[in-house]
């Protein structure tokens, strides 16, 4: 490990591009999180379809496909996580009744960027 990356410290944000994809195990997040902040500062929702990756930069679009059952949902991304091996995206409740993994709460996935985050304005 880098000697300037604590353990347990959020890993950098990357931009990935539209079509690029990844696989993995999703999970739901705990209801214990809903109505906190998430690790861009907004309050998470379980009824929003967002969710956390590790490193995708925030506001990133991902289609996110059940393997098993080929449902899908286009998240955005506003938090960090999750930090076990193997798991690619945390989702909210929202997110995961839609693939059908809210009893589960854990299933194989497919990820594709759909949309990469929106610039930022210079400031006038």
């Amino acid at each position: 490990m880098p000697a300037d990356k604590a353990p347990g410290a959020p890993a950098a944000a990357t931009v990935g591009k539209a079509g690029d994809s990844m696989e993995g195990l999703a999970t739901v997040y705990s209801d214990k999180l809903n109505g906190r902040k998430t690790a861009n500062g907004q309050i998470f929702s379980q009824q929003a379809l967002t969710a956390a990756h590790p490193s995708l930069a925030f506001g990133t679009r991902v289609k996110v496909t059940n393997t098993k059952n080929l449902k899908s949902v286009e998240v955005r991304i506003n938090d960090r996580g999750p930090t076990q091996a193997g798991r690619v995206i945390d989702l909210s409740r929202a997110a995961a009744g839609k693939i059908g993994i809210q009893k589960t709460g854990m299933a194989p996935v497919k990820l594709e960027i759909v949309g990469e985050p929106a610039a930022k304005k210079a400031p006038k």
